[in-house]
């Protein structure tokens, strides 16, 4: 079964990570996926050859989810592409990790920027259609750090707690034209980034998780079919912890 035969799906920051696991997961349920590199051009242009595959429309688009001209510009684009949107998944971010003592304003300000402000961006640009049709998923990508703070991340954990407050502010606003605004925060998840780690500090990790595994972008993936489908059709203004138990 197919669970998003023919709908048109946006997804910010898909090149590679999380977002291109989410991106392969949307393609074999039959959605036509248009997603947001901002400098890996080859692995969006592979990534969007393997999706094609698939029978499924595909296609990159260089774009900063932090601008909100450019976030206009995506979604005419996509408009125009691809005939509609029905789904959106805000998963567009950065890390700039750092004690507060040494943070620098711009690291604060860039990841505020790129992770929260782009949220408002492209849900503020695809309102529109979305409020037209009466009909629509928003995903926004937050965290657990989000959810509980990490020493050593204060602007990505400001980022994607704002990222929730946002989450279910939408959810109230859009509900009545059965608009739905969900969120997932992943916990740990095994990735190309944490593959250049050390393997004791992963092991580490992986040992007080309670499942003793990292998530896989499938995993996280997987979430976001649930939220994106008619499976998650009575379910808004949530946040669903993907973290194998790490909240507990």
């Amino acid at each position: 079964m197919r669970l998003l035969e023919g709908k048109n799906v946006i997804i910010t920051g898909a090149s590679r990570g999380i977002g291109k696991g989410i991106a392969e997961v949307f393609a074999d349920h039959g959605a036509n996926v248009a997603f947001t590199y901002s400098s890996s051009e080859g692995p969006a242009l592979e990534l969007e050859k393997e999706l094609t595959s698939k029978g499924v429309k595909a296609k990159a688009y260089k774009s900063n989810a932090a601008s909100y001209s450019e976030s206009e510009i995506l979604v005419a684009q996509v408009l125009e592409g691809f005939g509609g949107i029905d789904v959106l998944i805000n998963n567009a971010g950065i890390t700039k990790d750092n004690l507060l003592m040494r943070m620098r304003e711009d690291d604060f300000d860039s990841v505020i920027e790129t992770n929260l402000k782009s949220v408002f961006n492209m849900t503020k640009a695809v309102q529109r259609t979305l409020l037209k049709q009466r009909n629509g998923s928003i995903i926004n990508m937050s965290s657990v750090v989000g959810v509980k703070g990490n020493a050593g991340q204060a602007n990505y954990a400001a980022s994607k707690a704002g990222m929730i407050g946002f989450t279910k502010s939408i959810a109230l606003e859009l509900g009545s034209r059965n608009i739905r605004c969900n969120a997932i925060a992943p916990g740990f998840i095994e990735t190309e980034m944490t593959a250049k780690l050390d393997e004791k500090t992963v092991q580490g990790w992986r040992d007080a998780i309670p499942l003793k595994r990292g998530g896989s972008p499938e995993d996280i993936a997987n979430a976001c079919l649930f939220l994106a489908s008619d499976l998650s059709a009575y379910i808004t203004g949530q946040v669903l912890n993907v973290d194998g138990g790490m909240l507990t």
